[in-house]
């Protein structure tokens, strides 16, 4: 992923709700979410690599990755970064996941990683070291750390707090539509990561269109007091047009009856 917005522990009804744009190369071949049939999980595959970056178990344990923004030569020793979402969500337990992490997190570029489920969830990032719990709020992420306040993360998570202040039913449409600004920053506001300046205001936008390189897919999971766990995706092509829709919907776990 690249931009996530997420909730936890703070609507009545839903102690989870994460919504995600996931950009990258349209060149690039993708499968879009599906249950995998070698591993209990839903998440759509890196056809190149083969890992995923967002997924979520049947028991509604979840997992994303972003990359971290480095502007240095990547390096090629290294382990794919979407095979951390599979190994979060098979491990036993999330948080001796963390210590996992914490001594094996320099054979992969960089990355942030976000693993639990709506009783928690832990960040790790190889750029800090550390695995953390996170606490309740709403948070964002992006290509730097956990809520570096570039423009992009600050208008979607702000935008996230806004709409679950009505307690009511989370209607997927509704935070896919969090997802959909196409606006840029300001050049003002752009933030400085070291790559161009052009390519900073195209990355700017929460959902970036482009002809080699833009947003592929919007997902949105909630996972609701009752058990009840939802997963929607939108997939999009390079003017930004809607290629596909599919919404996966089943009961899991009651939230504290732990996982």
């Amino acid at each position: 992923m690249c931009l996530l917005a997420f909730a936890v522990g703070c609507h009545p009804a839903y102690p989870l709700i994460v919504v995600g744009n996931r950009d990258e190369y349209h060149h690039r071949p993708t499968e879009p979410m599906h249950w995998w049939r070698e591993a209990p999980l839903l998440a759509g595959r890196d056809l190149t690599a083969g890992g995923t970056w967002l997924g979520v178990t049947p028991l509604g344990r979840f997992a994303t990755v972003t990359n971290y923004r480095d502007p240095e030569p990547q390096r090629t020793d290294t382990i794919s970064r979407g095979q951390l979402v599979v190994d979060a969500l098979a491990a036993d337990d999330p948080g001796a996941f963390g210590e996992t992490l914490e001594a094996t997190g320099n054979r992969y570029n960089g990355f942030n990683l976000l693993w639990g489920d709506a009783g928690g969830l832990y960040y790790y990032s190889n750029q800090e070291g550390i695995a953390r719990p996170v606490p309740a709020g709403v948070h964002g992420l992006s290509n730097g750390l956990l809520n570096t306040p570039w423009p992009k993360l600050v208008r979607v998570r702000e935008a996230l707090e806004t709409l679950i202040h009505d307690t009511g039913p989370c209607d997927s449409g509704a935070l896919l539509d969090l997802l959909a600004d196409r606006r840029p920053a300001a050049d003002g506001s752009l933030p400085d990561t070291g790559i161009p300046k052009d390519w900073e205001r195209l990355l700017s936008s929460p959902f970036i269109v482009s002809e080699a390189y833009g947003t592929r897919a919007s997902t949105v999971v909630t996972v609701g007091t009752g058990g009840e766990i939802v997963v929607r995706e939108r997939s999009f092509g390079p003017d930004g047009e809607c290629l596909d829709d599919r919404t996966f919907r089943w009961q899991g776990m009651e939230f504290g009856s732990g996982a």
